[in-house]
């Protein structure tokens, strides 16, 4: 089954067809193995961490990813600047691909690199898509930290700010995670028009302006592209 929110116990009983107490069951091993978590409030379920941990394994293997690697470093040549791709890790992004820019002067965030989702290029992408009860709950949940003084930190802000997004289909980070980086960022998506991931540039505006990165949207989005014939290509059966 595959779900892009929270599942209950009664929406498994009634895709699976199984008896209720066999549904419970299952459920409580694979919460105890670690394959399921529970929300704290509602009780639905989540991927736990091993869930997590494989999903994360399986996008940085080195043998699946090599074509996903590939089509990144043919991006950062051509743009001349760091190019990454990021997947949703709870309420934040995590970089599971990366190629450097070769400029002496530039960011080290390794693959692995955790960031928030309301001030990054990739997260307001995934914040824009989601389902509008489980983006108000990720932005109101807690206060928005404040990064740099170009940060939102208003929801009803934010809010405003992802219907542009949804509507561009590009993410901006104009210095809102790092005073004096600028990042662009477009989705993955897979035939349902869902996000499997993203790709995303960013640069010291020295060195490159947000205006200047805006020019190479059309490669990002030839780049993501050919990363869903790749990874999002699944038949819907």
């Amino acid at each position: 089954i595959e779900a892009q929110r929270p599942i209950s116990a009664s929406d498994l009983i009634e895709e699976l067809g199984l008896p209720k107490p066999t549904v419970h069951r299952l459920l409580k091993e694979l919460e105890e193995e670690g394959i399921l978590q529970r929300e704290p409030v509602n009780k639905r379920y989540l991927p736990g961490v091993r869930s997590q941990a494989l999903a994360f394994g399986l996008a940085t293997h080195k043998v699946l990813g090599a074509p996903r690697h590939a089509i990144l470093q043919t991006l950062s040549d051509e743009i001349g600047e760091t190019c990454n791709c990021t997947m949703l890790d709870g309420d934040s992004i995590i970089y599971f691909d990366r190629v450097e820019t070769n400029w002496p002067f530039r960011v080290q965030l390794p693959v692995g690199t955790h960031l928030p989702l309301h001030c990054t290029a990739s997260g307001k992408l995934f914040l824009a898509y989601m389902n509008s009860t489980q983006r108000k709950r990720l932005i109101t949940a807690a206060p928005l930290a404040r990064h740099t003084e170009k940060t939102i930190t208003d929801p009803d802000l934010l809010l405003e700010n992802l219907k542009q997004v949804k509507e561009d289909g590009i993410g901006v980070d104009n210095e809102e995670n790092l005073a004096g980086m600028v990042a662009i960022a477009v989705p993955v998506m897979n035939s349902k028009k869902e996000i499997c991931f993203t790709i995303a540039v960013h640069a010291p505006k020295i060195r490159k302006s947000l205006e200047e990165l805006r020019q190479y949207i059309p490669s990002l989005k030839r780049a993501a592209a050919a990363m869903t014939s790749n990874y999002c290509n699944s038949d819907e059966s």
